[in-house]
């Protein structure tokens, strides 16, 4: 998994990372650095992979819990992006809507 990011190459050791989505319900996400913001239309999360947008309806954290690193989200799940410097552009649009 970690061949497609490579953000922490100098770094020896690497927290797992998981994106496990139920029935376009539920997602169960570790590796979760910080919760950036959120409300009932997207997520944004820092992971040890990158910056992580969860888009969808009625969003609510289910569980938190950040000394494992682990975040749940349930609500109809519209898409998941990495935001990263392919996506500086997308990046840049989502943080201004944030400071508004």
């Amino acid at each position: 998994m970690n061949q497609y990011y490579d953000g922490n190459k100098d770094k020896t050791s690497y927290q797992e990372h998981d994106v496990i989505m139920r029935g376009r319900k539920l997602l169960d996400i570790t590796g979760v650095k910080q919760v950036e913001s959120f409300d009932n239309e997207e997520f944004l999360l820092e992971t040890v992979m990158g910056i992580l947008s969860v888009r969808g309806q009625n969003l609510q954290m289910k569980n938190l819990d950040v000394d494992k690193g682990i975040v749940s989200i349930k609500g109809k799940v519209f898409d998941l992006i990495y935001l990263d410097e392919h996506n500086s552009e997308k990046a840049k649009g989502l943080f201004s809507k944030l400071f508004r």
